[in-house]
């Protein structure tokens, strides 16, 4: 159990750092850069207004949520000792945890009402 705890730990702060220093420290330097993927998602899924979003805020709960669902599946994952299990079960997961994680930050900023136009 402290094993579990310890690697879920030590990868949820190894991933957090990899994105803090890549996507939100990148972001802040160069202004032209194209737009992660997770945000071009959340704009086309949820109709947000990118004026109306503190986009460096939005970086930041970005970062914290991949790492948080990577870490679950890396130490779901190593639970179990079969490769090719280990491999089915982490694949569904993270695309499981994903579009949950991405839809419940869609909603929370569309409740917010940081949509385009207004429209909810």
């Amino acid at each position: 159990m402290l094993d579990e705890l310890i690697l879920f730990i030590m990868t949820f702060l190894l991933v957090f750092i990899i994105y803090e220093l890549f996507l939100v420290r990148k972001a802040k330097k160069d202004k032209r850069r194209k737009k992660p993927i997770e945000v071009n998602y959340l704009i086309g899924k949820y109709n947000l207004d990118i004026n109306k979003l503190n986009y460096r805020r939005l970086l930041n709960i970005i970062s914290v949520v991949s790492a948080f669902d990577i870490s679950l599946v890396v130490t779901i994952v190593s639970l179990f000792n079969n490769f090719l299990f280990q491999l089915l079960v982490g694949f569904v997961l993270i695309m499981l945890l994903i579009i949950v994680s991405y839809d419940i930050v869609g909603r929370i900023y569309k409740k917010k009402g940081c949509c385009k136009n207004g429209k909810n």
